[in-house]
């Protein structure tokens, strides 16, 4: 097949988003399909064998963390000019719509992925909430252009089907089993994160510090406990804000870490700690699993299709403080952490990013043969 991929962010980016498609992209071109992506223009011109085609970015003044591509028209001559089978685009709002538009007037098979979950972030940004109808009018006719649309999970596939999005499907997660393994656990690291004081309870968070993260929640936690160390690995445009909320608790800021560091942060850490219930799936939750960390994370529906309270991970109650403190508690239950340290590795090691890959392969398949 000929595939573009149209998406709102792609390397030197790092996010779950970005993940997915990277380990997508180095499938497809694997298997000998021609791969093109159309992405903000951040330097990179090539992926694993797929040309990466850069359309110039702005700063938006609502997150000036991250640069975006506004739709643009050029877009439609790209994807002319590469006369694709189908046309990918991932998160349909920005610079991602002007391929679905592209696609419906060249009568290109459409897959339309939804993966950031913009509506509810809105409600996190107070000056921005007046946007949500508008946003929902913007995604509901964009996804409404595809002959297959995309969820990352099933509670999210729900709200959309709610909506009144049609054709939906749910694409699997993965992990980099070899990548995030418990062998990458070090005394080192440890003693890092933990500022000198491995004997307390390490909790890690990693991701991208913005609001809907909602890592401010776990202060009250390091105010009450003297037991726990807290590390926040990323960066972000709420990390200045997030060092001042944490000033004077047992919490690390170490920055943005990567590969075998990255690795190590999780491994060595006693639980990985997920706060937010506004993720559509939450990849790092596997990428913890992975590590063979339990995961300790806030009661939602993506994150319960992936954590099994008292099985693979300890869920609490978001905002609930009796119900995160009973979640550490049943933490330093030595025989109960080690059989969920296993459940979650055993856990991980039944997704691969090919087998998720493929899902992503079989559903182009479907538009192709669903457009005619």
């Amino acid at each position: 097949m000929k595939i573009a991929i149209v998406t709102e962010t792609f390397l030197p980016s790092v996010d779950g988003v970005v993940t997915r498609l990277r380990h997508a992209v180095e499938r497809f071109t694997d298997l000998g399909h021609e791969v093109m992506v159309i992405a903000p223009d951040l330097g990179v011109t090539e992926h694993h064998g797929a040309r990466v085609v850069g359309i110039k970015p702005v700063t938006l003044p609502f997150y000036k963390h991250r640069r975006f591509t506004l739709p643009n028209p050029t877009v439609d001559g790209i994807i002319r000019g590469f006369h694709p089978d189908v046309v990918h685009a991932a998160q349909p709002i920005l610079l991602a719509s002007s391929g679905a538009y592209a696609a419906h007037r060249q009568r290109i098979p459409l897959v339309a992925s939804y993966h950031t979950h913009i509506p509810r972030y809105l409600d996190l940004y107070r000056a921005y909430r007046w946007g949500k109808r508008p946003v929902w009018w913007q995604i509901k006719r964009n996804h409404a252009l595809a002959d297959i649309n995309i969820a990352t999970s099933e509670t999210m596939k729900a709200e959309l089907a709610e909506k009144g999005i049609e054709n939906l499907h749910v694409v699997r997660r993965g992990v980099d089993t070899q990548t995030f393994h418990p062998r990458f656990a070090s005394t080192a690291m440890r003693e890092r994160l933990t500022q000198g004081h491995p004997e307390k309870k390490l909790l890690v968070f990693v991701g991208r510090l913005a609001a809907e993260k909602e890592i401010h929640r776990l202060r009250p936690m390091m105010e009450r406990r003297d037991d726990v160390a807290l590390a926040i690995v990323g960066d972000g445009p709420y990390r200045r804000e997030l060092e001042q909320h944490f000033a004077g608790t047992s919490t690390l800021f170490p920055g943005f870490m990567g590969g075998e560091e990255l690795a190590s942060a999780f491994a060595s850490a006693d639980a990985f700690v997920f706060p937010s219930v506004t993720e559509t799936l939450g990849l790092v939750i596997l990428e913890g699993m992975a590590s063979g960390l339990p995961v300790v994370a806030a009661r939602s529906g993506p994150t319960m299709e992936q954590v099994t309270d008292g099985v693979n991970g300890l869920i609490f109650d978001s905002g609930d403080e009796a119900s995160l403190d009973a979640a550490l508690t049943r933490l330093g239950d030595g025989e109960l952490r080690g059989r969920i340290r296993e459940a979650a590795r055993a856990e991980a090691e039944k997704f691969s990013w090919e087998n998720a890959s493929d899902d992503l392969l079989r559903y182009y398949e479907m538009a192709i043969e669903q457009h005619g």
